[in-house]
């Protein structure tokens, strides 16, 4: 009797979302445990994710069901006690500050470049590609590059720093196709060794550094994917190291992922198994952080293009996986698709943005015109 009211009440709130619960259209959701409905109903979206991981729902369509369900808002409708543990302690601590800021290098991008190399295409670029006029995944991220190079002016003899420079892909192709040297920073031991043996040869240094360390400075700076890391306590200590670091007629390119509502710690699942500590900044907090430091120049957003950019990866990683499964077990896999799926859904309602800001010191004279 219990489990039913449960599930009925689960019903409820998915028919605003026009799913049903063992339906047959690629959206609706299969229940293979009956526990499911009360434990996703008092756990939220922590619940949600890891009773996918166990195998205690599917949906043909994943990012289709979870689009649905972040459109309606469905998700704002069911909190856990994880929610409110996550917000207390980003209201208490510092959570990307000392070794916490390592977490995410260590957890995350230290998982293994097998698993990256089989998602990521060609070129090793863990954040959205640019579509504009790209036809596949390897053209957009190399488009993304290019962008991020026109944006910021690059000529022959600068010096260009990369504050979470990944696997060295930037640094990489700004020093062949634009002349410049570079410095570029991680958190990531694992990122760093790839990114010296990618750019050997070249003009480039890559450190295993905190970005609060920083004190050089450079022509221009970009950060790409990186500043999702940074945490709100941080952003204004942030926001000083680039100023301390930059030229006065230098430019600085943020590519980041941003919300729609200004917050203080991510999703609780995607704190667990993703990204810990992580969270996403809003455009009122970016703003706040950078007055009286930075002008800002030009301020992009298409994030459309992430829904296709992780499409895309997770067709690689699917294909993939047979060459994978010695070091990945089968729940990883499921927490690995509904990672991106979830992303998916997010950009695809347009609830998350990616943004490319470019700001300078004092102000471009005459204006500053971004490419396109």
């Amino acid at each position: 009797m219990g489990e039913d009211r449960f599930r009925s009440r689960l019903q409820q709130l998915l028919a605003d979302a026009d799913i049903r619960i063992d339906g047959e259209r690629p959206w609706d959701l299969q229940v293979h445990d009956a526990g499911f409905p009360a434990r996703v109903l008092s756990g939220g979206s922590l619940a949600l994710g890891e009773s996918y991981m166990d195998g205690a729902w599917e949906a043909a369509s994943l990012d289709g069901f979870l689009h649905r369900l972040l459109g309606a808002g469905v998700d704002r409708r069911v909190h856990g006690f994880a929610d409110l543990r996550l917000a207390v302690l980003a209201r208490l601590f510092n959570l990307q500050r000392g070794h916490r800021a390592y977490d995410v290098g260590e957890r995350h991008y230290d998982l293994g470049n097998d698993l990256y190399a089989a998602m990521l295409g060609r070129r090793l670029v863990y954040s959205c590609g640019y579509w504009r006029e790209a036809d596949d995944l390897d053209a957009a991220q190399e488009a993304k590059l290019d962008l991020c190079c026109r944006k910021l002016g690059l000529r022959p003899g600068m010096s260009l720093l990369d504050i979470g420079c990944g696997w060295g892909e930037m640094l990489k192709f700004a020093a062949q196709r634009y002349g410049v040297s570079g410095v570029g920073i991680t958190i990531s031991r694992e990122q760093a060794a790839f990114a010296r043996e990618l750019c050997a040869g070249l003009p480039v240094e890559v450190r295993v550094q905190d970005y609060r360390e920083l004190d050089q400075r450079f022509d221009r700076i970009v950060s790409i994917g990186m500043f999702e890391h940074v945490g709100v306590k941080n952003y204004e200590a942030y926001f000083d190291v680039a100023r301390r670091c930059l030229a006065g007629d230098g430019l600085f390119l943020l590519h980041s992922i941003g919300g729609n509502v200004s917050r203080r710690h991510t999703d609780p699942w995607i704190a667990k198994y993703i990204f810990p500590n992580s969270m996403l900044p809003s455009a009122a907090q970016v703003a706040e952080a950078v007055e009286g430091r930075f002008v800002i120049e030009d301020w992009h957003n298409f994030g459309a293009d992430y829904d296709r950019t992780l499409q895309a990866w997770r067709d690689n990683i699917e294909a993939a996986w047979p060459t994978l499964t010695a070091r990945y077990d089968e729940r990883f896999r499921r927490m690995w698709r509904y990672y991106l799926a979830a992303s998916m859904a997010s950009f695809r309602a347009r609830l998350i943005q990616l943004w490319q800001v470019v700001l300078s010191p004092e102000g471009v004279a005459g204006g500053y015109v971004a490419p396109r």
